[in-house]
Formats: structure tokens, C-alpha cells, sequence
């Protein structure tokens, strides 16, 4: 078993619980950044749901705040750090642009900063994203398809990406980029679109509500399980030479035919509660995303092992649960 340190930020998050629970099993020592912008209560219900909330050592800190993040480096020394700490809504970015561009694109740079100062030996992972490709360049998207970002979110991401190659090329550091494509589970927020639609379709089962409103439904999506994501997260920072990978299924399904999942599940017609909002449709909309994991299957001996309607039968299920509880 290993006794390496990783701290993460972001950890209160989806990916963040799920990479907190994957290294705690491999015998890591865990260090979660936790910015006090809200109650520990409200932070921490996926780590809760996880079971693992006592096992991390929680530390005070935010990605805005260079000198708590040098505080922390210095206090545990880890060996691999994982910034996932992010304003991560799409639809927020366009309502809160500058703040999106201060915590996602800024505070990549901040960390990588603290980290070349105090822990320059450690191995660093970016949380980049498929909606760096935004309008697409290419059918099928891999590590050398030019990006074209189509929010603030996206642009914000595309400068923490490339902070991270400069200072893996300015200052050879152990620093890589996961481009993740869409991946959820029942630890997502309710605000993203696949546990919106695994939220309301559970209510609807229960007669807690009646209609799912969503916008474009015809968009496409690589959709995969953040659970076998961050197990890829985890394999970068293993390799003998830092390098960037496209994490993704290399399967695209539109939102309709997610939907469609979701409701056969619970034995309803969809067309009886779906509703068209166009409030819900973006300013500039990303119609595909389709990521090519081919060098991630060949350097990482990684692929994704659960299927989107295992995810969403899975997320309905916990929903159903909850909604009970």
C-alpha cells in the first residue's frame, strides 16, 4: 500500500469525492482544500454519501488565496496534487464571467505557481474539459484537435490548460492535463443537465412534480462515470513523463435519447412531461462532443467500464431515494 500525500482541491465536488474515496483505498494520506464560502454541512454531503468525510484531513484554503495554498504546501509536502476546484456551471459562467475566470482560469495558475515555489517535485493534474473544443474542429476529438471555447467557462479552462503546459515546458514540473468529457453520477449537481433530468424524472415517479423543462435536447454528449474518471486521473500522475490525455467514452448520445433512458426506467412516457424552454437554451450552444480515448487506452491501459444507461439507471435510483429519505 502506498503512503503518498495527494491534496485536492475541489474535493467537496463530484470529482473531488470520488478521487478522495479512490486514493483513500489505494492508502494514500488525503488533504482536501475547503474555500469557507458556505457551511461545512452543505460543502460536505458527497463526501457524507461517500462515507469517507473523516478520513480526509480538511484544510481551510482558497484557489483565490495564493498564501493559503503555499501554507498547505509546505505544511503536508504531497507527492501529487489534483486542482479541481473550479466554477464549473457552464450556464453561471456567461452570469458571473469574471469570477469564473478568477477561480477556473487564475486559480490553476495560482496553485501551479505555489507548487513550482514550495513543492516542485510533486506531480500536478489539471481538470481541463471537452468544452475547450466547443465548436468543433474535428468529428472526434482527441489531444491534437484545436480548441475553439464557446463560454466563459471554456476560455477559463483553456488558460489553466495551457498555464499547465507552460509551466510543465518553463519549468520541467511534473504537470498534465485530463480532458474530461461529460462524466456524472449520483453525486452531481442538481444544476447540471443529466441529474436535472434524473431529479425531476424521479419526482415525477413519486407525484412530487409533474414536467422537465430543458432546452436543447438534440445537443450530443460523450457521456461517462465520473467513478471510472478519476481512476484516470490517478493513472497520468503514475507515468514516467508528464503528458496530456483525452478521458471520454468515444460514444456520443443526444440529451433526448438520455432523457429516454431515464423515464423507460421508471415506466413513464417522456413526451407526456418534457417541456421545450428556450431559458434554458445558451448563448452559444456546443452541439457535439465526441472524445477519442484511444492514447488513454494505449499509455494509461485505461477505458470506461459503465454504461450511460447503467449511469442514469443508477442516478434515477438514487434520486428515488433520496426524494424517500
Amino acid at each position: 500500500m502506498s503512503t503518498k500525500t495527494a491534496f485536492i482541491t475541489g474535493i467537496t465536488g463530484q470529482d473531488g469525492a470520488y478521487l478522495a474515496k479512490n486514493l483513500l483505498n489505494k492508502g494514500y494520506k488525503v488533504v482536501g482544500a475547503v474555500p469557507r464560502r458556505s457551511s461545512s454541512d452543505v460543502n460536505q454531503w458527497r463526501l457524507n454519501w461517500l462515507g469517507v468525510t473523516d478520513q480526509i484531513i480538511h484544510e481551510d484554503c482558497d484557489l483565490l488565496d495564493v498564501a493559503s495554498l503555499v501554507r498547505i504546501l509546505t505544511k503536508h509536502q504531497p507527492d501529487e496534487i489534483y486542482n479541481l476546484g473550479a466554477q464549473s456551471f457552464v450556464a453561471t459562467s456567461w452570469a458571473q464571467p469574471l469570477l469564473t475566470g478568477q477561480v477556473t482560469g487564475m486559480g490553476a495558475a495560482n496553485l501551479l505557481e505555489a507548487m513550482r515555489l514550495v513543492s516542485p517535485e510533486a506531480r500536478f493534474y489539471q481538470a481541463s474539459t471537452s468544452e475547450m473544443y466547443g465548436l468543433i474542429q474535428e468529428p472526434m476529438q482527441s489531444e491534437s484537435t484545436p480548441f475553439y471555447p464557446r463560454s466563459p467557462y471554456a476560455a477559463a479552462k483553456l488558460y489553466a490548460h495551457w498555464m499547465t503546459v507552460n509551466y510543465r515546458e518553463s519549468f520541467d514540473m511534473y504537470a498534465c492535463s485530463g480532458i474530461l468529457f461529460n462524466h456524472e453520477s449520483p453525486l452531481r449537481g442538481p444544476e447540471f443537465v443529466t441529474r436535472k433530468v434524473t431529479k425531476a424524472v424521479a419526482e415525477i415517479s413519486l407525484g412530487i412534480s409533474k414536467e422537465l423543462r430543458l432546452g436543447n435536447i438534440d445537443a450530443k454528449r460523450d457521456w461517462g462515470h465520473a467513478q471510472d474518471y478519476v481512476e484516470a486521473m490517478w493513472r497520468m500522475l503514475q507515468q514516467d513523463v508528464a503528458d496530456d490525455f483525452v478521458v471520454a467514452t468515444g460514444l456520443t448520445t443526444t440529451v433526448r435519447d438520455m432523457c429516454q433512458i431515464a423515464f423507460d426506467h421508471v415506466g413513464l412516457k417522456m413526451d407526456d412531461h418534457l417541456i421545450i424552454d428556450p431559458e434554458f437554451f445558451r448563448p452559444a450552444e456546443v452541439d457535439v462532443l465526441l472524445g477519442n480515448p484511444a492514447k488513454a487506452a494505449e499509455k494509461l491501459d485505461w477505458k470506461a467500464t459503465t454504461t450511460l444507461k447503467q449511469m442514469i439507471v443508477e442516478m434515477v435510483d438514487a434520486d428515488i431515494e433520496r426524494l424517500k429519505a
